[in-house]
């Protein structure tokens, strides 16, 4: 008996999201950038003063990867690391004015890869989308909270 994959909504979900995934590294490329640097300036946007560790939480990588991204940012001269008054060892990250037109160009292009997937849908529809997805994301977040690293439950919230 074979399963009808495009019937199944967890399959369906992860296809949805790694081919978003793939379009947003192409369009990042377009940018000279990738979709991980995209992701530190908005991560460093929404939670200035962000340690390393945790923005590779955030961005479920290993510490030294998001090291190596942010070494490159800073070279770009779009992020810098500053000193943590109470330890340091820790540095804590900000984003530098040249990031201005870099997190412009995200949100065009968050907005425009928002209108391709979503092209054919009512506005209803996508009200409808959107309310199951946050359900789901509640439930995932609520449902033993196991399903993410530690320490970005509360981010996602605040994000939300």
């Amino acid at each position: 008996m074979g399963m009808d994959y495009e019937r199944d909504l967890l399959i369906l979900m992860m296809m949805v999201a790694r081919l978003t995934r793939v379009e947003a590294d192409r369009r990042a490329r377009q940018h000279g950038m990738t979709r991980a640097q995209w992701g530190i300036l908005k991560q460093v946007f929404f939670n200035p003063g962000l340690t390393q560790k945790e923005l590779a939480d955030l961005l479920e990588v290993e510490p030294i990867t998001a090291a190596r991204l942010v070494d490159r940012l800073q070279k770009a001269g779009l992020v810098e690391r500053r000193a943590d008054a109470q330890d340091r060892r820790i540095w804590r990250l900000h984003l530098l004015p040249a990031a201005t037109p870099h997190l412009e160009e995200i949100d065009r292009q968050r907005q425009s890869l928002t209108t391709m997937i979503t092209a054919g849908l009512s506005d209803a529809d996508r009200e409808v989308v959107m309310e199951a997805l946050k359900l789901m994301k509640t439930n995932l977040l609520g449902g033993g909270g196991n399903a993410l690293p530690k320490g970005c439950h509360d981010k996602l919230q605040e994000n939300s």
